[in-house]
């Protein structure tokens, strides 16, 4: 099919660099371009599965509050140090 596409002078300079390299015609290039821009958006990437481990939390210890149950237990800890210091 024939049509009329106006091209951006860097893009066209680089097209017709490419044609040259390749020793293939400049519609070979434009058309070879314009599918792999098109094929580009079709793959479908894998979705991320994370992998889960288990924690081993104990029993009736409740992990939404973890942060204030870290903060507490090192709140513990400096206290005994400074305790031990005495």
């Amino acid at each position: 099919m024939r049509t009329t596409v106006t091209l951006d002078a860097d893009l066209a300079s680089r097209l017709k660099e490419l044609a040259r390299h390749r020793r293939i015609s400049f519609k070979s290039v434009i058309n070879a371009a314009i599918r792999a821009g098109l094929d580009a958006g079709t793959d479908r990437a894998r979705p991320y599965l994370e992998k889960t481990r288990d924690l081993g939390v104990q029993p009736g210890v409740d992990l939404t509050k973890a942060l204030q149950l870290a903060t507490a237990l090192e709140d513990e800890q400096a206290i005994d140090e400074l305790e031990k210091r005495k």
